[in-house]
């Protein structure tokens, strides 16, 4: 059993752990707040500008001179994974989860025949992938030491994808990343970048279908809004991951602030007790003596 001195170092030990977890927990609390907002509010235009590109798409998907931001190389054998995690821990299942996701869909595709090859942001995932797939890792990217990442941080990571895919290095591109859903809650989800999902038609005969002319053509539209697109939806991406990261990271302080309050209190206990029970056994002791004079 530990003695006295012993137990108040552990004690002390274990508050000064939690004034570090709440201290977290609140500063956590504080950049949630607004990384949530920030995801929310692009949600919207992102949704919307891949609608209006599915309608434009269709109308260019058959052309054999469709740019391959829309159809791709026309081919299904490279697949590249842009997996997008956090740079850092101390949030609880938030990179696993989404690391797990990406190793699944890792081994799924590979299972096929496909070749793979990852694009990690984030240095969690980059760890993490690389310890089973260090071979397929093709490029790293990390913010860590940025205070906040703004749209032209998505833009390098979309440039870098469309000069990978003009150099022929891959046929299709998915992102995959932590949706934020709410405070206690994010999914990985996979979205196909390239080529890119175009919706599907509507086959009922009573359908009013709306026509459009543009101009200039649907062609010198999409040369300029692809690019565009590639980006809004990884900005999004590191949006909701962010929002989520900071949510997963306050859940995760604040049990350990709880468990830090329950140790305390058990170690305590065990001290009062001990206390206790040396002061009893020194009674004894004195007693003892003084019957023996």
């Amino acid at each position: 059993m530990a003695n006295l001195k012993e137990l108040r170092g552990r004690i002390n030990s274990v508050k000064s752990t939690r004034k570090i977890t709440q201290a977290m927990k609140m500063v956590a609390a504080a950049k949630l707040r607004r990384a949530q907002q920030q995801a929310e509010a692009a949600r919207p235009y992102a949704e919307r500008m891949a609608r209006m590109l599915g309608a434009l798409g269709q109308a260019v998907a058959g052309n054999p001179d469709a740019p391959k931001l829309l159809v791709g190389t026309g081919a299904d054998q490279v697949h590249l994974l842009v997996v997008v995690t956090g740079d850092r821990g101390l949030a609880g299942p938030f990179n696993t989860n989404v690391s797990r996701f990406a190793r699944a869909r890792i081994r799924a595709l590979e299972s096929e025949g496909k070749t793979v090859k990852i694009l990690t942001v984030g240095r969690k995932g980059a760890s993490y992938l690389k310890r089973e797939f260090a071979s397929r890792v093709v490029g790293e990217v990390s913010f860590q030491g940025k205070k906040r990442v703004g749209f032209e941080d998505a833009n390098e990571i979309a440039t870098r994808v469309t000069a990978m895919l003009e150099a022929g290095e891959f046929d299709v591109c998915t992102l995959i990343y932590n949706r934020f859903r709410n405070v206690i809650s994010q999914t990985p989800t996979g979205q196909q970048l390239i080529p890119a999902e175009l919706p599907e038609a509507k086959a009922e005969a009573g359908d009013a279908q709306a026509w459009y002319e543009y101009e200039p053509d649907e062609a010198t539209i999409l040369a300029q809004l692809l690019p565009k697109n590639l980006a809004i939806q990884i900005y999004r991406a590191l949006l909701e991951n962010s929002a989520g990261f900071f949510g997963s990271q306050m859940n995760a302080m604040d049990n350990a602030t709880r468990n830090a309050g329950d140790m305390i209190n058990k170690l305590t206990l065990t001290y009062n007790r001990t206390r206790q029970a040396n002061i009893t056994r020194e009674l004894i002791e004195i007693i003892s003596g003084a019957e023996a004079l």
